[in-house]
């Protein structure tokens, strides 16, 4: 392992070679002044990718199979992998297709004709032994109940018979010529069915595709009765007293046998066909794929079959039915079934199967229906098959969560009413979750509506569904004021939460900002949506303003020490025209007006939306912040930023892009009219709420590439070449934003409260903030903010800042603890409220003014380590010239501080931040070439 020197200076980002840094390190650092040496404990091998664990829904399933011992299901794929549930492994076979799983020891039969028995008895399931068929095609497998004999069937019409202890042939072979008459010359085909008689293994039934079932007697190797119908048979399933079994067949018809009478069947039934007149025969309907055939001791038995419907149900849904006593129940799918089986009170064949479930497994979705209960509801799955009910359209993932947070997620999911369920629990419960021994928590955070999921077992916490506080379009005709997207006008496009106060953020597609407050209380708020319009956009001109013009006046922003509160209204505004028709001052969606009643979990504490200006809709949010330590919300776009005190309902900023910079300006750019873009919408705004500056912060395009159907009325990032400076100039967008406590003037002596903001031309400013005491004043004096002049310049768009101390730690962003609000406060209580100070981390008064913190920036194109209070770049690095980086992120791994990049071209790179003389070296780099640029996550 090698070894580096350090210094007190943060010297940037590791590129280059080990020779190059072996060469300056002696050029800098001579023989004889030589300073403490510290090992380095981020190397390349740190960086291997590995898959760790595996969710969502299998891809083309293909096969299913239950144990009823351990209560453990199994899925198979066409793509060779197979997931066994409730312990979600990965049994994976590359380059062939699953065509069977059979119970007991995991057995999987492939497309290639090969069987393998697993042992999922170790951490990763392994293959035990295989058995390959070199002449013969595999068409049907059947593994009795604690049997030792695996029955394989043939395309040929042959029954091989597997040792599975051995998993060798044990040399006995059904010729198909010797189980059909001997006196018929035709082939029946390959097989499709075998099963033993639940009251004597020794008789074996097998099912030709043709028609024709024979029962086997393999003491005696002899047919003991054929049985033959005209119509091609799908499967086949034993009555429990082994006395009849029944047949499915290519008709859509059902046939019941006596295994003593095998001249004819004793019913045909046609469950989805329309009886005649006469006594004529039904017309024929489409196949029955397969039908089981379950008893129960107090009453009639259940027969469940999937296909069968009639040829004149087009556009139908796929069905399962269930036919009991005198009932017949059709349940429709939402995809195609793929397989299905029946799971029972008994493992035994020969006693009463007293059916309670029908797992059935689907083109895309895993279906459990509850037999037991009237009307058949469904088992409300837990496992993350399908991550998301609606498309992702954002993604965030954190880690490190405060310990109770999960449980508290946890308890108010699972109190969440959910309608059309089974009130029982669900039965496959076998197996166990294998958390793993990971000592810290970690969370991932979806958007369409919101769920929260744990992310080891991915199992669902929490769901929130953001749509529920705006008025829904009664009418067909009636459509949201929104022409920005044609998608759906509330999908979520940023996501900006704090676990320590769990304050959440979330920006719509529909350009509207919601504040969610974390409560285990109950509350009926009354929704008082209300107007406020301020200036925010100045439109840029193509042109400088010739000489001798006075160009138009610029009218005073709000902000600095004069914040507007909103002014309570009865009654919304809900439409607006300008003098000339077009549509103005509208927003895009409708608050609620009536009272809300709010569960426990995330509570409605604010809604923000933007609004439509002289007939043009309102641009989107590009980025989002919320910090609970100062009761702040920021969001821009590519107009302008505005910043939100949503403890006092104000807006303490509201300035377009250029008047962030002032009269630094590096861009000759000239405004033309003023623009009345903003309207903030209250809502149930009773008490102060916390929350922290977002954990992800996002940049425009990446808020794009879930949202791919946005109009060009929208911002986009091109970078085609056709683009102007001048376009691109006026075009500059918010694409980061950073709330820290850091230096904000080369001047300064000490870390205050600050807003570090990024645009997509790679500008950095910094917007100081000036908090007014906690407790009862922060409520009632104004919060000042003014812009500090500071301005850095990176190539390409700005995605992602960090903070650190002068040892090399991340500073976090200052943050409040979560606490009960909808409870009253004790007097003590109160008096703690208002001593108590922020949580934030500051270097410590005896560390070096001169050099306390190291700001770390990334952009599209290269990352910079600037020194705080000096601004001096320490270090500076090109991380891509012929691609571009769609994610970056400033990490803690293994002791250590990397900057880690996803790129457009599909590689991950990652940069080890380390103290050192002027040597730095590139850690590892992951080429994926596969990924495209929508797979961020």
């Amino acid at each position: 392992m090698r070894k580096f020197n350090i210094r007190k200076v943060l010297d940037g980002l590791t590129a280059g070679s080990s020779s190059a840094s072996q060469q300056q390190q002696q050029q800098q650092h001579p023989p004889g002044n030589r300073e403490p040496e510290i090992q380095e404990t981020l190397q390349s091998e740190h960086f291997q990718l590995c898959k760790t664990v595996r969710h969502g829904f299998p891809y083309q399933p293909s096969a299913l199979a239950f144990d009823p011992v351990q209560k453990i299901l199994a899925v198979g794929t066409q793509t060779g992998s197979c997931l066994t549930l409730c312990d979600p492994v990965d049994c994976s076979t590359p380059g062939s297709s699953v065509h069977g799983i059979l119970q007991g020891a995991l057995v999987s039969a492939l497309a290639d004709d090969t069987l393998h028995l697993w042992n999922l008895r170790q951490k990763r399931p392994a293959i035990l032994h295989s058995l390959k068929f070199c002449r013969e095609r595999v068409t049907f497998c059947h593994l009795p109940f604690q049997s030792k004999w695996l029955y394989v069937g043939t395309e040929r019409g042959n029954i091989h018979i597997v040792n599975v202890e051995s998993f060798t042939l044990s040399g006995y072979v059904i010729m198909w010529n010797k189980a059909i008459e001997l006196s018929s010359k035709s082939h029946p085909g390959p097989v499709v069915h075998i099963s033993d008689n639940p009251m004597d293994e020794g008789k074996l039934l097998i099912g030709f595709e043709s028609g024709t079932v024979v029962l086997w007697d393999l003491k005696s190797k002899k047919a003991d009765y054929r049985y033959t119908y005209d119509e091609a048979i799908h499967s086949v399933a034993w009555h429990h007293e082994g006395k009849q079994f029944i047949c499915s067949h290519s008709d859509g018809t059902l046939t019941i046998w006596n295994v003593r009478s095998p001249a004819k069947p004793v019913q045909t039934i046609t469950p989805h066909g329309k009886q005649l007149k006469d006594g004529k025969k039904p017309e024929p309907c489409k196949p029955i794929l397969k039908v089981e055939f379950k008893t129960t001791r107090s009453g009639e038995p259940f027969i469940i079959l999937s296909g069968g419907l009639s040829y004149d149900t087009v556009g139908r849904r796929p069905c399962l039915t269930v036919m009991h006593g005198k009932s017949t129940a059709v349940l429709e799918m939402d995809y195609s079934i793929v397989d299905f089986l029946t799971l029972c009170e008994t493992p035994y064949p020969n006693d009463f199967q007293e059916p309670y479930a029908v797992v059935v497994l689907l083109e895309k979705d895993l279906v459990l229906i509850d037999l037991a209960q009237n009307g058949y509801p469904i088992f409300e799955n837990p496992y993350p098959l399908s991550i998301h009910e609606s498309p992702v359209t954002c993604c965030e993932y954190f880690a490190d969560c405060p310990v109770d947070l999960i449980p508290a997620l946890y308890s108010v999911g699972a109190r969440q009413k959910r309608q059309g369920y089974s009130k029982k629990e669900w039965p496959i419960n076998g197996g166990n979750w294998g958390l793993g021994a990971q000592s810290y928590s970690e969370i991932i955070i979806t958007g369409y509506f919101i769920p929260f999921f744990f992310l080891v077992t991915l199992q669902v916490l929490y769901k929130l569904k953001t749509s529920k506080v705006f008025e829904k379009s009664r009418n067909k005709d009636e459509k949201p004021n929104t022409d920005i997207v044609d998608e759906d006008p509330y999908a979520i496009q940023i996501i900006s939460w704090c676990p320590e106060s769990r304050m959440l953020c979330i920006a719509g597609v529909s350009a509207h900002v919601i504040i969610y407050r974390f409560s285990k209380q109950e509350v009926i708020t009354e929704v008082i949506p209300v107007m406020l319009e301020v200036r925010l956009l100045y439109e840029i001109s193509d042109v400088e303003t010739p000489e001798g013009e006075q160009a138009p006046p610029l009218p005073t922003p709000v902000g600095s020490a004069n914040p507007q509160p909103i002014p309570p209204q009865s009654h919304p505004s809900t439409s607006s025209s300008s003098s000339d028709g077009l549509r103005d001052n509208v927003p895009c969606l409708k608050v609620k007006s009536s009272p809300l009643k709010q569960s426990p979990g995330y509570q409605t504490e604010l809604v923000i939306q933007l609004v439509w200006v002289s007939g043009e809709p309102p641009q989107q949010i590009t980025s989002l912040a919320v910090n609970s330590s100062y009761g702040l919300v920021v969001f821009g776009n590519c107009n302008g930023i505005a910043m939100v005190d949503y403890l006092q309902k104000a807006v303490l900023l509201n300035l377009g892009t250029i008047e962030l910079y002032g009269s630094n300006d590096p861009y000759r750019r000239e405004p033309r009219s003023p623009r009345m873009l903003i309207v903030t919408s209250c809502m149930c705004g009773v008490s102060s709420l916390y929350s922290e500056s977002v954990k992800k912060l996002r940049s425009s395009f990446l808020s794009k590439l879930f949202i791919p159907h946005i109009k060009d009325n929208s911002f986009s990032r091109s970078r085609s070449s056709s683009v102007t400076s001048i376009d691109k100039e006026s075009r500059e967008a918010i694409s980061a934003l950073h709330f820290c406590e850091t230096f904000t003037r080369k001047t300064d002596s000490a870390p205050s409260p600050c807003l570090w903001v990024g645009t997509t031309l790679g500008t950095v400013l910094v917007i100081a903030l000036n908090l007014p005491p906690g407790g009862e004043q922060r409520l009632l004096q104004p919060v000042i903010v003014s812009p500090s002049g500071t301005i850095l310049r990176l190539k390409g768009a700005i995605l992602r800042m960090a903070f650190l101390d002068s040892t090399g730690c991340l500073v976090p962003p200052a943050h409040e603890p979560w606490k009960e609000h909808n409870v009253p406060e004790e007097k003590d209580e109160k008096e703690k409220l208002k001593k108590r100070r922020p949580v934030s981390v500051s270097p410590s008064s005896s560390q070096e003014i001169s050099e306390n913190q190291y700001a770390v920036i990334c952009s599209e194109k290269q990352a910079k380590v600037i020194s705080l209070p000096s601004q001096n770049c320490a270090y500076k690095q090109n991380i891509t010239e012929t691609s571009f980086v769609l994610r970056g992120d400033i990490v803690s791994l293994s002791n250590g501080i990397c900057l880690a990049c996803f790129c457009a071209n599909g590689h991950i790179m990652t940069f080890r931040i380390y103290f050192h003389s002027v040597t730095c070296e590139q850690v590892h780099e992951e080429k994926k070439s596969v990924l495209s640029p929508t797979q961020v996550y």
